[in-house]
């Protein structure tokens, strides 16, 4: 056997502290919610209700809030950031071997795994506006706030898994057998790090979740979420830290997003 799948790449130490440091961007607000609890965090809009033409602004001021995070990072926030930056630590430096090892590299399977995160991805971008779509046309405001929030998580999402993807420049596991190496500028579009159908799946499925907490409905979107993942890895388009880096990043965005912008409650009886 290659003795270079039994070993970690020299860069891996560097790369896990710069991730950690990353993952505040996201990280600080999910432990620190309500957000008024943070010093200087932004507070949630006054409107009586979710609207779509507020989204775009309501985007630009998620963006600066996720961006500019780690500068509230407290003490407290620590016991959350160690955890996820010890897992992806973990990940990083075992990724080599998981997907040049472990992982199948059978063209079939691959690309069966390929084609089903592609399927599995599908309704987590349709929701939002088959959500919209469907409390527009029937008066049902909670329909219609899910939808524009999981629009907005989504897109919030994208926007940081592509600032990752240009900081970042990672080889995806089909290449140079599946060292995947960090910083490498020649992957353009193409970066590996982190997973965009995770980003997209996780982002989607946080707010849904929230939005219609039902035990059978949370088992149901996460369990939805986690195959997307894992059929990215499956089909060797990601390494595991890609997906999970991805799934964390996008499960907080949508988690932020909602708490930031919900404001549909149930009506009290009488």
């Amino acid at each position: 056997m290659n003795n270079t799948s039994k070993t970690s790449p020299p860069y891996s130490r560097c790369i896990c502290s710069i991730i950690l440091a990353i993952s505040a961007c996201t990280v600080s607000h999910a432990q620190t919610w309500p957000p008024a609890s943070v010093p200087n965090a932004p507070q949630p809009q006054l409107e009586a209700e979710v609207t779509l033409r507020a989204t775009p602004l309501n985007i630009l001021k998620d963006e600066g809030a996720i961006w500019s995070s780690p500068a509230r990072i407290r003490e407290k926030d620590f016991g959350y950031l160690l955890p996820l930056g010890l897992a992806v630590a973990g990940a990083v430096t075992t990724d080599h071997q998981a997907m040049y090892d472990v992982v199948s590299h059978n063209a079939s399977f691959n690309n069966t795994n390929t084609n089903a995160s592609n399927f599995l991805v599908s309704p987590f971008i349709a929701a939002p506006a088959v959500m919209f779509a469907a409390g527009h046309f029937t008066g049902n405001d909670h329909a219609r706030e899910t939808g524009i929030l999981g629009g907005e998580a989504i897109l919030d999402s994208l926007v940081v898994e592509q600032g990752m993807k240009f900081i970042f420049w990672r080889e995806r596991p089909t290449l140079d057998n599946a060292k995947g190496k960090f910083f490498q500028t020649n992957v353009g579009w193409d970066s590996s790090f982190p997973s965009s159908h995770s980003m997209i799946a996780w982002s989607s499925a946080a707010v849904l979740a929230e939005e219609y907490p039902s035990r059978l409905n949370q088992l149901g979107i996460y369990t939805l979420a986690t195959g997307v993942s894992l059929t990215r890895v499956l089909g060797q388009q990601h390494f595991p830290s890609d997906v999970l880096v991805g799934s964390a990043f996008g499960w907080m965005i949508g988690h932020f997003v909602y708490k930031m912008h919900h404001r549909w409650h149930e009506p009290i009886s009488r």
